[in-house]
């Protein structure tokens, strides 16, 4: 049994990835395209959260491929991973920094002049998906389809529809641990543990020979004294989110009963004004056919030459009110 360092760990997963030779296997495995060399930059983001700092990381590749026709592409890859739902608007936010960086044009010899590089995202979640929770690796794919006749158009590629749209990977941490591995990749990908786990045991006689590479990289992570203490204090920080989401979490939920309850009485206030206009609308209406009734009958009355006082004494009616009939 072998043990080795957590790559769910910021930390853990930025000195895996430092590694060139491991990136690449891992991201070529990932997106099937066969990489000829990667050039990368870590990017981490760091934000003071009550005397704290919290660090974002992810990576931005650029990688040089070769397509099925022999030629070659320079295409940018962007690494992230995400432990709660909400890191979706930091991925869009991104990933549109992305779209928008000048950088990520290539100056070609034929027009159009400036070649926006074509970008491929890859997600390590640490949540599952509501829709396809126990799928592993989902691979999003574009295709090119004839909107009429609903034929695909083949394998060429149009740089104007690969400038504005991607494709991604979107691995599921959880799914790969649940369920039975069914290729080397899901079972290379197994190193990951979701929870707050510093150490991962491997059976390495198990484990895929051609990515054996990650466990002898994650196992120095596991030896080195200032990873294990990084480790330490992204749990003190995740705690802390953690229970700072808990807490607003009760907050929203008292809030929301409040405004139930509110709800609730301004509900019933409502009821009340209405059925008291109800009861008003029906003394009144009770009102006018009680009227209508005395002036019928005192019609019928003054056609049979009842006097008024007669008539006055048994409908109550004002003598002008039976003078005018």
């Amino acid at each position: 049994m072998l043990k080795v360092a957590n790559p769910i760990y910021d930390v853990v997963f930025k000195y895996l990835m430092e590694d060139k030779r491991i990136a690449k296997l891992i991201i070529s495995s990932l997106t099937e395209l066969e990489i000829l060399d990667l050039e990368f930059k870590p990017q981490v983001f760091s934000r003071n959260i009550e005397e704290k700092i919290i660090t974002v990381y992810r990576i931005d590749f650029k990688a040089r491929i070769k397509l099925k026709d022999n030629t070659e592409q320079i295409v940018l890859i962007e690494l992230q991973k995400a432990k709660f739902p909400a890191d979706i608007m930091r991925f869009r936010r991104y990933l549109g920094n992305q779209y928008a960086n000048k950088d990520n044009a290539m100056v070609v010899g034929e027009p159009p002049a400036n070649y926006a590089l074509p970008i491929i995202t890859i997600y390590f979640l640490g949540y599952p998906l509501d829709t396809y929770p126990d799928i592993p690796i989902i691979k999003v794919s574009r295709q090119y389809i004839d909107h009429s006749s609903k034929q695909l158009l083949g394998d060429k590629k149009e740089y104007f529809i690969e400038s504005l749209t991607h494709d991604s990977i979107i691995v599921q941490i959880q799914a790969i641990k649940n369920k039975k591995r069914r290729n080397k990749l899901e079972e290379a990908l197994s190193v990951f543990e979701q929870s707050k786990v510093h150490e991962v045991d491997i059976h390495e006689e198990n484990y895929p020979e051609e990515y054996k590479p990650i466990i002898r990289r994650l196992t120095k992570a596991f030896a080195n004294p200032e990873v294990r203490e990084i480790m330490d204090v992204e749990d003190e920080l995740l705690e802390e989110l953690e229970n700072k989401e808990r807490y607003i979490a009760k907050q929203q939920s008292i809030i929301e009963q409040e405004r139930k309850e509110k709800e609730k009485v301004k509900r019933l206030a409502e009821q009340e004004r209405r059925e008291k206009e109800e009861v008003k609308r029906l003394a009144e209406q009770e009102r006018h056919e009680k009227i209508a009734t005395k002036i019928k009958l005192a019609k019928l009355m003054k056609e049979y030459g009842k006097s008024i006082d007669e008539i006055i004494k048994e409908t109550g009616l004002s003598k002008a009110e039976i003078e005018k009939l």
